[in-house]
């Protein structure tokens, strides 16, 4: 490199030391236009919430526990980036009347997840004029539901 391009860039580098962050100050710049550090910006984010229920193709069957008793479970694995409990809510479809109820086994997660079991119950089934030997007939849908602990 020629004298006269170290003694500039030597000078620029002097320059931008005695100056502010942000600003570079110089009357001429280097014989070779070179990228010069002018400030660090830092980056920031903010984290939001996540759960993820792994598998979304499970299915609650319910089983006969007596004449017009049904119930059944499915464990519901989760992943998560935070501690929350879980809840459910349960909707008849209006196929097979009686009392629905919904309920979740172990319903406090913590991060990174683990495994809950969602049940299900129908009790005084109304079964009048429906064929017997249907099979998987849906009677209900439960919704989970998620809210964060602390």
């Amino acid at each position: 490199m020629p004298r006269r391009s170290v003694f500039i860039a030597l000078m620029v580098a002097m320059l931008a030391a005695a100056a502010p962050a942000g600003e570079i100050k110089t009357r001429e710049w280097p014989t070779e236009f070179i990228p010069l550090e002018v400030a660090a910006v830092p980056v920031v984010m903010d984290i939001g919430f996540w759960v993820e229920i792994v598998k979304q193709d499970i299915k609650i069957k319910l089983i006969q526990v007596s004449i017009h008793k049904y119930e059944g479970c499915v464990n519901l694995q989760v992943r998560t980036n935070f501690n929350l409990t879980l809840s459910s809510e349960i909707t008849p479809t209006g196929v097979i009347g009686g009392k629905y109820s919904s309920w979740i086994e172990g319903p406090d997660i913590n991060t990174p997840g683990g495994t809950a079991k969602l049940c299900a119950r129908l009790i005084d089934a109304d079964l009048m004029g429906k064929p017997g030997g249907t099979k998987d007939v849906h009677v209900a849908t439960v919704v989970v539901k998620v809210v964060p602990r602390v």
